[in-house]
């Protein structure tokens, strides 16, 4: 069964995003992934059916891979481990939930691009440039880049991110943090792209958190899901087009052939999109983690 929303009753919810309902549970946070879907910052009334345990498989497996790598906030996905929850609760949080540690989140979405894409590629064609960063001239979409650039943005908690250069970057949180920052954002995504791409994964660009935990920076809410990142199978890439793809871009480029204007109330999704999304994110997940969800 699909979940939506949720409520417990012995931890208060202290956030609640367009994806994640957040738990206190003293020490320790508790993040849910609901099955909720959002496109262009809208959250659509139908549900996605294992989103949610994707999101959170995806992210226990990738905090696992790269904890020797940079620091993370992931202790547990075990829901039985904590205590006060009803039997109902802990069927509903199974397999959707982690506990992980409190931290001061960073207040900037790190994204890495590997290829050109999205809002990436439609920089490009009108500046030559992605973030402020010149690209070499002749690339076509999806092309892979000479190499990896880090292209942050601000965190808004309503409407859209806006892009910011490494120049801004640096003014908002300071030349230490935002070095660190890039740093720390490279070489999860190089790990991540390597292994990926021997599973037959392309992750073409993605995007990091990151919070102080106890003075450390440290890698937060999710890495390396159909969510954050743009996969594409490597068997069927091809430069110059739009890529099929194993994450939201599929519903996002069904709702670009809609008369809507990207602003809510969300338009209603026909029940075969839902299915293809739900088939979609499961397949990312068998692809990366080597066996099936379940």
């Amino acid at each position: 069964m699909a979940v939506s929303t949720t409520t417990l009753k012995s931890f208060p919810m202290i956030g609640r995003g367009k994806v994640r309902d957040i738990y206190d549970l003293n020490q320790h946070l508790l993040i849910v992934a609901t099955d909720r879907l959002s496109a262009f910052d809208v959250v659509f009334n139908e549900p996605i059916p294992e989103k949610g345990r994707v999101l959170t498989g995806l992210s226990v497996h990738w905090f696992r891979q790269t904890a020797e790598l940079l620091p993370n906030h992931f202790i547990s996905a075990e829901i039985d481990e904590v205590p006060g929850l009803t039997s109902a609760e802990r069927e509903m949080l199974r397999g959707r939930s982690m506990l992980v540690k409190k931290g001061q989140v960073v207040p900037v979405e790190c994204i890495v691009r590997g290829y050109l894409a999205g809002s990436g590629w439609k920089d490009y064609q009108q500046t030559g440039a992605v973030s402020g960063i010149k690209l070499p001239e002749g690339l076509v979409e999806s092309s892979k880049l000479p190499e990896p650039i880090f292209t942050p943005t601000t965190k808004e908690s309503t409407g859209h991110d806006a892009p910011l250069t490494y120049a801004e970057l640096s003014q908002k949180v300071g030349a230490e943090l935002a070095g660190l920052l890039k740093d720390y954002s490279l070489r999860l995504y190089q790990f991540g792209a390597e292994r990926a791409e021997a599973n037959g994964i392309i992750i073409a660009d993605t995007k990091f958190e990151f919070a102080w935990v106890d003075g450390v920076l440290t890698v937060v809410d999710e890495v390396f899901t159909p969510d954050s990142s743009r996969f594409w199978p490597l068997d069927q890439y091809r430069a110059g087009q739009s890529q099929p793809s194993f994450d939201k871009q599929y519903v996002r480029d069904y709702l670009e052939t809609l008369d809507w204007n990207k602003q809510p109330p969300a338009p209603a999704l026909p029940v075969e999109i839902i299915q293809k999304t739900s088939a979609k994110y499961l397949e990312a997940y068998q692809r990366i983690v080597g066996q099936p969800l379940y």
